[in-house]
């Protein structure tokens, strides 16, 4: 961390004046970022319906060759609500569904939301018993499956537990114009909203705040996912937080959203920032670094939703005649790292980052409202960053069995209460949900959502994302990050990827670090310049010793790295499949790692 990332109460009340003039705006996000009472009747729906009676006629969605206005878009929704209705949907009822990203699918959710449905939204991504996991978990009731995904839902019908559940087909296109012709055995869906009335349903008005919104997905990265519950009040938190605080979006603006709508970040966080101004979301299948500029000037997006990694691919792409006085002034997203984060500033000339900090099961969200810089951003939530025994894998508890705060600037484990305004809603599994919880914290019988992410305090309530536990691990008795290794690792010529991981080597202790990397096209590893590179920006306790190559790095759907196999396979030449390397000690270079090499490892010849 850089001292300049520090955030002294001066500094805070010198950059204030910029903000004035969105005062009233933040002061609205914050009373809905605080409300208390969740029976209170606040929803999506009741989002939607307020953008349509306040922005009609402004556009809502849009693609590649379609606009639909707000008010077309919230009687769309409306239509499928009446058909939902009829074919007996209800408050609580689980709906399964399962689409690419396309306005039908925005449709579908805004409809479940009118009637207090619960839409679990299938990573798209998924396939054979990691998608059957996915439906099985959460037995819905219903099934809404993108005539796109059709063939792969074919392959795991037969695992369902319910397998009778009543399914509906969406045709693969523009659906308002043409509904298609649905398979044997499938409802027509969009057939049978087209006849149905167009009015907000009466149903709208009874969701409450405490009701669920959505089923998220946890990214699976290592074992089978979990479905963590998304709350209409979380839901408008981020409205308040995201859309009023955040951003400041406005009935002129547009939104370029890439992400996939199956994650919280385009269906909670961008939705909410959209419809909180009235803005229109720019919808598209699916993330291209090389399309991205000419999609912007096409739509002439003032904004678009972002993963970290999103960021470092636009970086990586040659300039692009059209990223050249761009429309772009604001972008919101997380995971945007420090090392390229000014890059990134200066190159687009995008004037606000609202990097954020949030997780679809957890009860905390922080956003960068006031856009200092390599910063989550300021919470309004009660939370705590305390110490932390990575050797252990636990909190540490002093001597009355109470954990300890960490000082400012130290990174240590990100805790947040649990109180009747910042709720915990948890996963569907109620024992998962008690395993991310801590008691008796600070004093006998409170709770404290365990978020399992590595922070830093660092001034006037910001903090700075340090890494993910799991992420993190122990060398030489020194705390390494491969959040932080993977940026320098990153910043070397020819690098893709970087994916950063702790591998044990025999007779020592704790897990010395080891680097898959992606590299460009023409490029080879030049093991003396890297060990160079590393020497000169990092520790020699944070350096990595094995390195491998890799043609493409596995990633989720939303372009986090896939680490369990790789640490599984280690340095082994046997389980590496592709170019392995080692730097022994005292050499300054990397070498070649085969048979014979990783032996003499394993027979302890080398004192790493």
């Amino acid at each position: 961390m850089s001292q300049a990332d520090l955030i002294s109460p001066f500094r805070f009340l010198a950059h204030l004046p910029q903000h004035l003039p969105r005062v009233p705006r933040m002061l609205r996000g914050l009373y809905y970022a605080g409300i208390r009472n969740r029976e209170k009747n606040l929803s999506l729906a009741w989002a939607l319906q307020r953008a349509a009676e306040r922005h009609p006629e402004r556009p809502a969605l849009m693609d590649e060759n379609r606009q639909l206005s707000y008010h077309a878009f919230n009687a769309w929704a409306n239509r499928l609500a009446w058909a939902f209705k009829a074919e007996g949907v209800s408050h609580g009822d689980v709906v399964a569904v399962m689409l690419e990203n396309r306005l039908e699918l925005l449709a579908i959710l805004a409809a479940l939301s009118k009637l207090g449905a619960v839409g679990a939204l299938i990573n798209t991504t998924q396939r054979g018993k990691v998608l059957a996991h996915s439906f099985n978990l959460v037995k819905p009731g219903f099934l809404v499956i993108g005539d796109e995904l059709h063939g792969v839902f074919d392959e795991i019908a037969d695992q369902l537990h319910t397998p009778c559940t009543r399914r509906y087909w969406i045709a693969d296109q523009d659906c308002l114009s043409d509904a298609g012709q649905a398979p044997d055995g499938w409802l027509n869906l969009m057939q049978l909203a087209a006849a149905q009335a167009e009015d907000n349903p009466p149903d709208s008005l009874r969701v409450r705040m405490k009701d669920a919104c959505f089923l998220i997905y946890t990214s699976g990265t290592t074992g089978l996912p979990k479905a963590s519950i998304m709350s209409h009040g979380k839901w408008i938190k981020a409205y308040g937080g995201f859309g009023h605080s955040g951003l400041t979006l406005s009935e002129r603006d547009v939104l370029y959203l890439t992400l996939p709508c199956y994650h919280n970040n385009a269906v909670t966080v961008c939705w909410s920032a959209a419809l909180a101004g009235g803005a229109a979301i720019a919808l598209r299948r699916r993330f291209s670094a090389s399309a991205f500029w000419s999609d912007v000037a096409r739509y002439q997006a003032t904004c678009f939703g972002y993963i970290g990694e999103l960021c470092r691919y636009l970086l990586n792409q040659p300039v692009h005649p059209a990223e050249q006085g761009n429309s772009l002034r604001c972008m919101i997203g997380n995971g945007l790292r420090p090392s390229i984060w000014s890059d990134f500033k200066q190159r687009f000339g995008v004037e606000q980052i609202t990097e954020f900090y949030a997780s679809s099961e957890g009860n905390i969200g922080f956003t960068n409202v006031f856009n200092f810089d390599n910063t989550v951003g300021y919470t309004p939530a009660t939370y705590a960053i305390v110490r932390y025994d990575l050797e252990n894998d636990r909190p540490i508890r002093g001597n009355k069995g109470y954990l300890q705060k960490a000082d400012k600037g130290e990174a240590g484990l990100l805790i947040s209460e649990i109180s009747t305004k910042w709720p915990f809603d948890g996963y569907t599994d109620p024992a998962k949900s008690e395993a991310a919880i801590l008691r008796d914290v600070f004093k006998k019988g409170d709770a404290w959502f365990n978020t399992g992410d590595l922070m830093r305090d660092i001034g006037c309530k910001h903090a700075q994302f340090v890494d993910r536990l799991g992420d993190t691990f122990r060398w030489k008795g020194e705390n390494v990050s491969t959040t932080e290794v993977e940026n320098v690792l990153g910043a070397f010529p020819g690098v893709e990827d970087a994916v950063v991981y702790g591998v044990e080597i025999p007779g020592t202790n704790g897990r010395c670090g080891m680097a898959a990397l992606r590299l460009a096209q023409g490029f080879e590893l030049d093991g003396a310049a890297l060990g160079t590179h590393l020497d000169a920006r990092l520790p020699a306790y944070a350096a990595p010793l094995f390195v491998r190559l890799l043609g493409e790095v596995e990633t989720t759907g939303t372009f986090k790295y896939k680490k369990a196999d790789l640490k599984q396979a280690g340095y082994d030449p046997r389980q590496v499949d592709g170019p392995l390397f080692v730097r022994l000690p005292s050499s300054t270079s990397f070498e070649p790692l085969d048979d014979e090499l990783h032996a003499a490892i394993a027979r302890q010849v080398y004192r790493f």
